[in-house]
């Protein structure tokens, strides 16, 4: 069943949550992580700008194994403007995903990010570790992303001087930026290749368009500064769960590199990079990256919780159910190259999926 409700951020911000539950019962796979232990839920963090539109299929596919919560940055989608409006930094976002936990109920979870969604979720763990069993993070980089826009810093050098005139100007700026039509903006998304337009729906696409144009312009370029000076890169070596991290071959927002350093840089991440995959790969690939992340959630963090923590210093996998040493991650990697497919690396390796 699903339900939504409203967290409160620290200055009192209305943010919208979306929750629903996974399988039930006391063998369901979401109530198998620690003896005592709360369900397993899944708390997805979108992009810059966006409203949940990259998890539409990911939403119902991780369901079947964990509870899902998806929410709204403030100023975005069904969550209201920040009450001090110069909140919107990204230690203020993490801070909102820490409200957004407690109004599940703070069990265990695993913390997707998309874009500056994965921002959002490393800078949360600054000071939010407890309960976090692993991280997905998709098509994102652990910060600067102005800087890195495109494969250069120009973004970060105009951005300055492009918000002091929408500051100064904010009701001309408002007006134009509101009557970019939404269909016209996703033909030139599709036109100069940012998507892959023959792995990709139109219509998953739209409603992002829509959303981007309705949200506060003055609002988004000041976020858009913030996520371009943060950085979470000092903290990537401190945190010891699993990490999948997922990237695009042809991503142009966040170069695929970024994904590569930080799959590097976490003790126990992997990496998934997808051939011809763009800043929206969740869309364009979506039944080998719900697969990838199913196998993730099964082995490395379902899976992994069983192991002690020896087992789990010393790189041991869990055990199949018959006792066999072989792992599941060794066997499904069999299965795909029988099948003439691809296989996974070593956690901390490159896979290459197309």
């Amino acid at each position: 069943m699903g339900r939504e409700l409203f967290a409160a951020g620290k200055d009192g911000t209305r943010i919208y949550v979306r929750y629903r539950e996974g399988p039930g019962g006391s063998g369901s796979l979401a109530s198998g992580v620690g003896a005592g232990s709360g369900r397993l839920t899944a708390v997805l963090c979108d992009g810059i700008a966006c409203d949940g539109f990259i998890w539409k299929y990911l939403w119902d596919d991780l369901a079947r194994t964990v509870n899902v919560a998806h929410w709204n940055y403030r100023g975005h989608g069904r969550s209201s403007l920040p009450v001090d409006p110069q909140a919107v930094e990204l230690p203020d976002h993490a801070s909102d995903l820490a409200a957004v936990r407690a109004s599940i109920g703070d069990g265990p979870v695993v913390l997707f990010g998309h874009s500056m969604g994965c921002q959002v979720v490393l800078e949360h763990l600054r000071t939010h570790r407890e309960g976090v069993r692993g991280l997905v993070l998709v098509c994102g980089s652990s910060g600067r992303i102005t800087h890195h826009f495109k494969g250069t810093d120009v973004l970060a050098q105009l951005l300055p001087r492009l918000i002091e005139q929408v500051d100064a100007y904010p009701h001309i700026a408002r007006a134009i930026w509101s009557r970019v039509p939404a269909p016209m903006a996703l033909r030139i998304a599709l036109l100069t290749r940012e998507v892959d337009a023959s792995a990709v729906t139109p219509a998953d696409l739209l409603p992002y368009m829509r959303h981007m144009v309705d949200i506060d312009f003055s609002m988004f370029l000041h976020m858009l500064r913030s996520a371009g000076e943060h950085s979470t890169l000092d903290l990537l070596p401190q945190i010891d769960v699993p990490a999948l991290v997922i990237a695009g071959d042809r991503d142009t927002f966040t170069p695929p590199r970024l994904a590569e350093e930080m799959a590097a840089a976490l003790p126990r991440g992997e990496l998934m990079m997808v051939n011809g995959g763009t800043h929206v790969v969740p869309l364009e690939r979506k039944k080998m990256v719900s697969e990838r992340v199913e196998q993730f959630l099964l082995e490395r963090v379902i899976g992994g919780a069983s192991l002690g923590a020896s087992a789990r210093a010393s790189g041991m996998q869990p055990p199949t159910d018959d006792g066999r040493p072989r792992s599941l991650a060794e066997e499904a990697s069999s299965q795909r190259l029988a099948e003439g497919g691809s296989s996974p690396d070593h956690p901390r390796g490159l896979s290459k999926d197309g």
